[in-house]
């Protein structure tokens, strides 16, 4: 009898604060919305982190190309690599039919494909 009031006592608090966030959430903006959002900053803070990697990379492979020490493969790895990256934005907007360019912010998609 314990175990089953400990039980009902979680769920009606589970149910109350799943009532308030979701009154509070809805009235600003859906879950996939604020998802998307947030993906996309995501994406674009990773984007611009992996460049700067990839800038340190390429400074390291000047380096090695400057006392001929060159391992070609890493610099076939990198310059793809950092390719398949820039053309990723490109590359799910192709797939999606949306249309979401490097100059958003993550406030708004434009899902209708005509850049309005």
């Amino acid at each position: 009898m314990k175990k089953l009031k400990k039980i009902l006592v979680l769920c009606s608090w589970v149910l109350m604060f799943t009532a308030v966030w979701a009154a509070s959430s809805s009235a600003a903006e859906s879950v996939m919305d604020l998802g998307m959002r947030k993906a996309l900053q995501l994406f674009q803070n990773v984007k611009v982190l992996i460049f700067v990697v990839g800038a340190f990379g390429l400074v390291g492979i000047a380096f090695q190309a400057i006392f001929g020490k060159v391992k070609w493969t890493w610099f076939a790895g990198l310059a793809v690599g950092l390719a398949i990256l820039a053309a990723a934005g490109a590359i799910v907007n192709y797939a999606t039919g949306g249309n979401i360019d490097s100059t958003q912010t993550g406030d708004s998609f434009d899902q209708s494909g005509t850049g309005i």
